[in-house]
């Protein structure tokens, strides 16, 4: 078998789907993106074309080194987020042709459901919800079963911002806690928004309602910044979204930096390169939580690592206003949310089948752009 063709499709919302074919007639589907730079890794897929074409799709291993070790620049978002859509590409084909899931080529499953977090409104950002969109959002995850949520304080967050802005932030995980009781968990995303002084002080405030984790304190450049957070907290915290392979990882796992990371499927190597770095964060007593803002093909990947994967912790997916983010005018068989659970699937491959004739039909030109934020002087924020 030799893999014959690679196709791109820019699909609606802003997604990124890459279809892999064969001369047997086996295709394998992959979503290589950078958020807001969809089409810069549309190019650097074409450019893996040569190393692919007429390349044995079975051997995942030799081409995955082939693509990251075969030029003098390696890592980095755009060519490692290409590398990861072809990556599970490959392992959706090597599963049909073998019939059987990826996890079951990783060792077997060892859970059967996988647990889920969506995220909820934010009161005070610029996608406009009011103080009663927020709080209805956190009401529709507990009624849909979730037993976990994730809030997000808004940006933009100063270097050292009021006291005013930290007793509104605490009244909004107040109130929070209040409407998702005791028995749901709250995940904080500072989105590295703030600076570390200011997510000390955020830290020591929201400490009181129990937060689950605190994600990206600050931002992930400076490891020793992370680990400094972490210890003036009680609240875990977590990281790894923008962190690319098991190198980006290491210090942040050696400096204990982190007690949940959050590698994603599209951005960090693909499916069998988290499982690396899961295996190193076992080493640690570090959780695996895949970071999973994207489309249906993205969440399928994760699945299946987090099938296989002993200290899997929480999967995360948008939640929010579309079914596509489970599937719904996307896949044949979409996802199915069972009281905050996805049912581990049997079917092989990454379990799903991708209706190409209503992909075609969310096209687009690939132009979403990450929203910019500025502070009150005019200067740039962290969003």
């Amino acid at each position: 078998m030799k893999i014959s063709n690679l196709e791109l499709f820019h699909v609606k919302p802003r997604w990124l789907f890459l279809k892999i074919s064969t001369d047997k007639g086996v295709c394998g589907w992959g979503e290589p993106i950078v958020e807001g730079r969809a089409r810069t890794v549309e190019m650097a897929v074409k450019e893996f074309e040569p190393v692919l074409i007429g390349a044995d799709p079975l051997k995942i291993e030799a081409l995955w080194q082939r693509m990251y070790r075969g030029t003098f620049y390696r890592g980095g978002p755009v060519l490692t987020s290409a590398i990861s859509g072809i990556e599970q590409a490959l392992w959706d084909i090597k599963g049909k042709h073998h019939n059987m899931p990826v996890y079951e080529m990783l060792g077997g499953k060892v859970r059967e459901k996988i647990r889920m977090y969506g995220h909820i409104k934010t009161y005070g950002d610029k996608g406009g919800a009011t103080w009663e969109d927020m709080l209805e959002s956190v009401r529709n995850r507990k009624a849909s079963g979730f037993t976990a949520v994730k809030y997000a304080p808004p940006a933009p967050i100063k270097f050292i911002d009021t006291k005013e802005f930290i007793e509104a932030e605490v009244h909004k995980i107040k109130t929070l806690r209040e409407i998702a009781g005791d028995n749901m968990d709250i995940a904080i995303d500072f989105h590295g928004r703030s600076s570390p002084a200011m997510s000390i002080r955020l830290a020591k405030a929201f400490e009181p309602y129990y937060p689950m984790f605190i994600e990206e304190p600050c931002l992930p450049d400076n490891t020793e910044e992370i680990a400094m957070v972490a210890r003036s907290t009680t609240i875990p915290i977590a990281s790894g979204e923008r962190k690319f392979t098991r190198w980006g990882f290491r210090q942040l796992f050696e400096s204990q930096a982190i007690a949940i990371a959050q590698p994603d499927t599209c951005h960090a190597g693909g499916i069998f390169e988290l499982r690396k770095i899961a295996a190193m964060a076992e080493i640690y007593g570090i959780a695996i939580a895949p970071h999973n803002p994207l489309g249906p093909i993205s969440l399928a990947s994760c699945i299946q690592l987090d099938a296989c994967t002993p200290n899997f912790f929480i999967q995360e997916f948008p939640a929010m206003e579309s079914a596509a983010d489970l599937g719904v005018g996307i896949l044949k068989e979409p996802f199915k949310l069972e009281n905050g659970y996805i049912k581990v699937p049997s079917s092989p491959g990454l379990g799903i089948e991708v209706d190409e004739n209503l992909v075609k039909s969310l096209a687009y030109d690939g132009a979403w752009d990450t929203p910019h934020v500025e502070y009150e002087d005019g200067s740039l924020s962290e969003w």
